[in-house]
């Protein structure tokens, strides 16, 4: 059942639609990926989809900080440290002192934090392949490719939009960058 949209107060203001949003469908499929993998591990492992994403990041890593796991998973600063409270309470991660720098501290696994990513490890790989195995391998090469460029896009954008409200000014976002604007 379709429901009537109501026009917009000034005819000229250009329309968002949601589902046509690039930014708002890739937000719904990473949700809907990380929803789907996190129900494989979930239950039988114990862990949210905060805790695997620093399970995993320390797996691939081996020791990080908590400032570099956020930055590596796009992960808040609260919800990084909330999980990585409850990781070490369950003894799946260490803490570890640096001994040059006592303000801050190294993760890692411990013996049991490595067994929960090797159980969870396959789990997720198996889950991509077959999210993508109705692609084709020319197809899965350009939505590689595709994702790739849209994220380094995505830093770019966001580097300079924190740089002009950094100068105080308001970026508009579909305004030339800067660079441009002004040359």
């Amino acid at each position: 059942m379709a429901t009537a949209r109501p026009a917009p107060a000034d005819p000229s203001t250009p329309r968002l639609e949601l589902d046509r949003f690039l930014p708002y469908r890739l937000n719904v499929l990473a949700a809907l990926t990380s929803d789907g993998v996190a129900r494989l591990y979930s239950r039988q492992f114990g862990v949210s989809i905060p805790e695997w994403r620093i399970v995993a990041t320390l797996g691939e890593h081996v020791k990080l900080t908590a400032h570099a796991i956020g930055a590596h998973s796009h992960m808040h600063k609260t919800k990084v440290s909330r999980a990585v409270g409850d990781l070490i309470s369950r003894g799946v991660v260490r803490r570890e002192i640096n001994k040059d720098d006592l303000r801050e501290a190294f993760l890692s696994l411990t013996a049991e934090g490595r067994a929960i990513y090797e159980g969870i490890a396959p789990l997720a790989l198996s889950y991509e392949v077959r999210l993508v195995e109705g692609l084709n391998d020319v197809e899965r090469a350009a939505v590689n490719d595709a994702v790739a460029t849209l994220t380094r896009r995505s830093r770019a954008l966001l580097d300079e939009i924190k740089r002009e409200q950094a100068k105080g000014g308001k970026q508009d976002p579909a305004a030339p960058p800067a660079r441009l604007r002004d040359s």
